[in-house]
């Protein structure tokens, strides 16, 4: 699983600090504070099926960005607890107010004219929506989450000042500035564990900063049905690992000592623990903010990784027979023939079409061409290929690697002339010649060639020999 806390440079130079023997695991706490005292969470009841619908949806894809869990940092000393989290429908009624007159509060907008000019502007949902849709590249792709459902999340304090519209935007009311002191974060989720985890990375990340290093402040949510819970959940959980297992997964025969110090510079807490005559463990505490320790394996891992894999000798493993069909398999991809490159490349791109602009593959590989001097009929040869992918076809994007460039029928370098492939246009393509030898071709595929690998954006592709600069 990957390592969460490391995906951000405080938690970088945390874990550095930590491996150099520099500072010790930090005991990440909970403030001890009075339930009267604590800032409440209070979850309003859902009950539309269209959202429950969605949410279903999103957990079905967990890859998608923000449909698993978004986040939310504010400026608490410009809120006022206790705060609540609605799922309301856009035209519904709630007291005195409309959900579309409240809903984002004020957005500052820069406008350009003669000068840069500042405007304060308040949007209802729906403009909201549309103007994220119509000018902000960064938002678009996240609106698909909810602008569909006939309800939307949002986020209040008790003064009815919104917060956020999760999974789009935070509110500018309270939006963090370098003044503040206080930081309310709240994580919205389709998925209870992951938002725990996603809670538990930012403040064992960020509780550096705290007036109490390593202390966090909870916050009780209260739920429909009258239970409630207090987060963030930063207690340690222990895990009872045999020395065995480590040495002989890694294959070093390492003492209790040496796995233990390797362990507590990946901030994992160890210590021999003697099970019996015959048994060591050692005994790991697995702090919250490393979410990605699941298993026996993964601190086994850990002290392969703080050992260095290049030292562990290498070793052979014992042999073992393939499945009959595996070795089918593996005899028809060895005999695979290809004479061109560009179908592997366009199938590439065209599982990757939703990939930000502009992707750019290259690729070396083997081809059969027809070859009437061998006796097989056919020769291999290598092939180097460039695709250029983008809003554009990136035709000007293609180089040179350093062969001089000479005038047509020059042998001593190279030039180009048209040529007249049907997988390219027609007008927009060439023929590589190089010392009077067509070693490849460029240009701009056709649109008929994307259409038939589900490509929707102009491409430019280059094959070259590369043999035949040896």
């Amino acid at each position: 699983m990957l390592r969460y806390d490391l995906l951000c440079l405080e938690g970088l130079a945390q874990a550095l600090r930590i491996f150099n023997k520099q500072d010790k695991t930090p005991t990440y706490t909970v403030a001890n504070i009075s339930k009267e005292s604590m800032h409440k969470m209070q979850v309003k009841p859902a009950s539309y099926n269209s959202f429950i619908d969605l949410q279903d949806k999103l957990h079905q894809n967990i890859c998608r960005r923000r449909t698993l869990v978004a986040i939310g940092t504010h400026d608490l000393d410009t809120l006022q607890g206790p705060f609540t989290y609605e799922i309301l429908p856009p035209w519904e009624k709630r007291g005195s107010f409309n959900l579309h007159e409240v809903f984002m509060g004020q957005w500052t907008i820069s406008i350009v004219g003669h000068s840069m000019v500042s405007m304060v502007k308040k949007y209802r949902a729906d403009e909201l929506m549309e103007f994220y849709r119509e000018h902000d590249l960064k938002l678009k792709k996240f609106l698909h989450i909810i602008e569909n459902s006939p309800v939307f999340p949002v986020l209040y304090d008790s003064n009815r000042t919104v917060l956020s519209l999760p999974p789009i935007i935070n509110g500018a009311h309270s939006a963090i500035t370098l003044k503040t002191k206080n930081v309310f974060i709240e994580c919205t989720a389709t998925d209870l564990t992951k938002a725990k985890i996603v809670l538990n990375t930012m403040v064992t990340t960020f509780s550096a900063y705290c007036k109490r290093k390593f202390e966090v402040e909870p916050v009780e949510v209260i739920y429909s049905d009258g239970k409630a819970y207090v987060y963030p959940d930063l207690s340690s959980y222990n895990m009872e690992v045999p020395l065995s297992y480590i040495t002989g997964s890694i294959g070093v025969s390492f003492k209790a000592e040496e796995v233990t110090s390797l362990l507590n510079r990946m901030q994992l807490q160890a210590e021999q623990s003697a099970s019996g005559a015959d048994q060591c463990n050692i005994n790991v505490s697995i702090p919250p903010s490393r979410s990605d320790v699941l298993h026996p394996c993964d601190v086994m891992e850990d002290v392969a990784i703080a050992y260095g894999y290049n030292n562990i000798p290498k070793r052979k493993l014992p042999s073992l027979k393939p499945l009959a069909l595996n070795q089918l398999e593996d005899l028809i991809r060895v005999e695979a023939v290809r004479t061109s490159l560009m179908p592997g490349a366009l199938k590439i791109v065209g599982h990757n079409k939703d990939h930000p602009k502009p992707i750019k593959i290259f690729e070396v590989g083997d081809v059969v061409h027809l070859d009437e001097s061998k006796d097989v009929g056919a020769a291999n040869r290598r092939l180097l290929a460039a695709l250029y992918c983008g809003t554009n076809s990136g035709f000007e994007s293609h180089g040179s690697d350093g062969t001089p460039f000479v005038p047509v029928g020059d042998n001593t370098g190279y030039y180009i002339q048209c040529s007249d492939a049907p997988e390219f246009l027609q007008g927009r393509q060439a023929s590589i010649i190089y010392k009077g030898k067509c070693i490849g071709i460029f240009g701009i595929v056709h649109p008929e060639v994307l259409n038939n690998f589900d490509v929707p954006d102009p491409c430019s592709f280059l094959e070259l020999d590369i043999e035949s600069f040896l």
